[in-house]
Parts: C-alpha cells; structure tokens; sequence
C-alpha cells in the first residue's frame, strides 16, 4: 500500500510544475535525482536561470514555515542535483538559483496556496 503523504507529495510537486509553465517558466524535470541528491524540479525561469526548484508542502499552518524546514545540508544536496543535472544536459541557461516553493491550504476545499521564495540557496 502507498503512503498517503507520498501521493500527495507528488501532486505537490505536479501543481508547482504546472504552475511555474503557466506563469512561463520552462519545465525540464521532475524528481531528478542524482547520488548526491534529489531536486523536486527544475526549470529555466523566463530570465533563462536554471532553477532547482524544492517543494514543500504543509497541510496546516500548525506544521511550521516551511523555509524554516531547509537545512544547509539539504539545500547543498539539491544544489549538487542541479549541478549535475546541468553538466548532464548541457541546457544553456545563464546562471543557477535554488528557489523554494510553500504548499499550503488554500481558501477553499482542495485547493492549495503556493507561494515562491527565489534564492533560498544564497548563491
């Protein structure tokens, strides 16, 4: 049986995909993963930055900010998965950023709230 938490993960990170293409953002990957690590998504924003983009996904504001939820050591693991995945495809792009992506309750039923906070790298 799958966990629950995981199903709604993965539609997490789907909307954020969806959303970031209709606000013109290109979508290269979902879940790339490499050795040293896992990036949620990535994609070059309209600038032509290749963004790592990390979802995290609160059902109840009881849950905590989810910026607070990244440590240096995880972000160091997704900015290594960006690297690679760079090196790997040769996307040209003119500069690499990690992003974070909030998920949330939204105002009604079934929905959710996003919101993104650019640079949560510090690069």
């Amino acid at each position: 049986m799958t966990d629950p938490r995981h199903a709604r993960g993965r539609a997490a990170e789907e909307a954020v995909a969806d959303w970031l293409a209709e606000h013109g953002w290109q979508v290269l990957a979902t879940r790339y993963r490499v050795a040293a690590g896992e990036v949620d998504v990535v994609a070059l924003d309209r600038g032509r930055t290749l963004v790592g983009v990390e979802v995290r996904l609160r059902r109840t504001a009881r849950s905590g900010d989810p910026a607070t939820s990244l440590d240096r050591r995880h972000l160091r693991r997704v900015g290594a998965a960006l690297i690679a995945f760079a090196r790997e495809t040769a996307v040209p792009h003119r500069g690499l950023r990690l992003d974070l992506v909030a998920v949330g309750p939204g105002p009604g039923p079934g929905t959710w709230r996003l919101s993104r906070l650019p640079g949560v790298d510090g690069w």
